[in-house]
């Protein structure tokens, strides 16, 4: 059973930084895209950051240079690091993989527990 756990959650001041993780586990063939999404009360849940196998990524323009997402394949982990914060990034965020299974080469998505980021002073 293939599991994504995140980590790096919390209470930050508007300016401040902090890091998510999403370590992927279980039995799968490879990982795919893996990316973050957030949702705030009230609100649909939203692309934030995404990158493929190969390194390329894209970015939401409400985050676009000031959060980075980068992944280490071999750890089977995806990060995204989150500088000058705002209070409307408070949000529930996400992580989100499309694994490439064992039998077959299917691709399923998978989606983490969520981990809440609060930006207030």
């Amino acid at each position: 059973q293939v599991q994504l756990a995140e980590s790096g959650g919390g209470s930050v001041q508007p300016g401040g930084s902090l890091r998510l993780s999403c370590k992927a586990s279980g039995n799968f063939f490879r990982l795919d895209a893996m990316g973050w999404y957030r949702q705030a009360p009230g609100k649909e849940r939203e692309l934030v950051a995404v990158a493929t196998y190969g390194g390329r990524t894209n970015y939401a323009d409400s985050v676009k240079g000031r959060f980075t997402i980068s992944r280490d394949n071999a750890k089977n982990t995806v990060y995204l690091q989150m500088n000058s914060l705002k209070p409307e990034d408070t949000a529930v965020y996400y992580c989100n993989a499309d694994i490439v299974q064992i039998s077959g080469g299917l691709v399923l998505t998978y989606w983490g527990q969520g981990t809440q980021v609060t930006v207030s002073s």
